[in-house]
């Protein structure tokens, strides 16, 4: 063959091997905060079950990994993520797993449906807390280092357990937020918005976590979404 024919194509993603594979799934719409009542709480943080939107959600992201190679799924200690979790397990007769590590940032004193009060109302709070990148600002929430701590440790966990495998995981809109914005090494809140069911992955590879698509709602019929989706 003569060098005039030789073609270098460019090639696709391969994971490295040894690697792990994680969907991050954000859990479905849960239902909506109402002034004076509060959600149930689990250790301390608001505990809503899914709207009914939610539960459409759920639907929406087991057809999408109907036919797709999972190893595992996980959910959080929280009841949205094994609700949104429940359709796509019975689809493939899988076991949910929990994995408290990887449970919503604790807002502190505003669990229980009141951040998202503040949020609606732009509260002076909240503009510090973007403008510090810091959930720590909002009274008794989890600092920065310990949201940090607890994430890597959960994810390290998973890889460890999960070699050369692909795993879904159901978590939560704080959470995907911080493990992207730790894989690309960007600002902490960089990444906050997920939409509810959509679809966010990382490839653990050691110390190296790939990012490999963020917010995927292909599956949501939602079109390309202008908006970012409320926390918590």
């Amino acid at each position: 063959m003569s060098m005039s024919e030789v073609e270098y194509r460019q090639s696709r993603f391969s994971a490295p091997a040894g690697s792990t594979d994680v969907l991050l799934i954000r859990h479905g719409e849960s239902e909506p905060a109402r002034p004076g009542r509060s959600f149930p709480l689990v250790d301390g943080q608001g505990d809503p079950e899914l709207a009914p939107a939610g539960r459409e959600h759920a639907e929406q992201v087991a057809r999408r990994l109907a036919d797709e190679d999972l190893d595992a799924i996980y959910v959080t200690t929280l009841r949205r993520t094994a609700q949104t979790a429940a359709p796509l397990a019975a689809r493939l007769g899988l076991a949910p797993r929990v994995e408290p590590g990887l449970r919503e940032v604790h807002l502190g004193d505003w669990e229980g449906g009141l951040f998202r009060q503040k949020v609606a109302e732009n509260d002076p709070v909240i503009q510090k807390m973007h403008a510090e990148q810091r959930w720590d600002v909002i009274p008794g929430a989890e600092s920065t280092e310990d949201l940090t701590t607890r994430v890597r440790e959960a994810v390290e966990r998973l890889a460890a357990a999960h070699p050369d495998q692909r795993i879904a995981v159901f978590t939560h809109g704080g959470i995907i937020g911080q493990v992207m914005a730790m894989a690309a090494g960007s600002r902490p809140m960089a990444f906050l918005g997920a939409n509810n069911g959509s679809i966010s992955q990382i490839v653990v590879t050691g110390d190296l976590w790939i990012v490999r698509r963020f917010n995927d709602s292909a599956h949501l019929d939602e079109g390309l979404s202008k908006a970012a989706s409320a926390l918590s």
